[in-house]
């Protein structure tokens, strides 16, 4: 089993960060990682989701929406044809900050399976999370400064 976890903190409450995170439509705009996503954020449901790790080969896979925690978590389990070949468990946790007007956002995946060492590529997925998070950041601050 391997893991990546890249951590976030952003000036902005969990309910601004959170809604950014479930605006799929406009991920294309400001996502620099995950470019798409098609679906409902529903436990049990199917996303479509197409990512663009940063020097390494794009990908589209289609994970189960298997938590949802509004405003703290969202998480889902892609599968590469059958169980334990290659599963990634992909989370997103918000947990409030001191007056709960900041978050820390973690980013985090775990896979395991047979093809993990080779398809796994630690560096780009951990530098496409960077990229993400910084990209969260960015637009959750901008939120919160444009209603002051």
């Amino acid at each position: 089993m391997n893991q990546i976890e890249v951590f976030e903190e952003i000036d902005a409450p969990p309910e601004v960060v959170w809604d950014v995170l479930l605006e799929f439509e406009s991920y294309p705009e400001w996502n620099p990682f995950v470019r798409a996503i098609e679906g409902e954020p529903i436990e049990g449901e199917q996303l479509r989701v197409r990512i663009e790790p940063p020097g390494s080969r794009g990908m589209t896979f289609r994970p189960e929406v298997v938590g949802v925690e509004e405003h703290r978590r969202l998480v889902w389990l892609g599968r590469l044809v059958v169980p334990f070949v290659f599963d990634g468990y992909h989370e997103f946790h918000l947990e409030p900050i001191g007056d709960g007007e900041r978050t820390r956002l973690l980013h985090r995946e775990t896979v395991r399976g047979a093809l993990v060492p080779v398809l796994f590529d630690a560096a780009a997925l951990e530098a496409g999370f960077s990229a993400m998070n910084d990209a969260v950041k960015r637009r959750a601050e901008a939120r919160v400064k444009a209603t002051r």
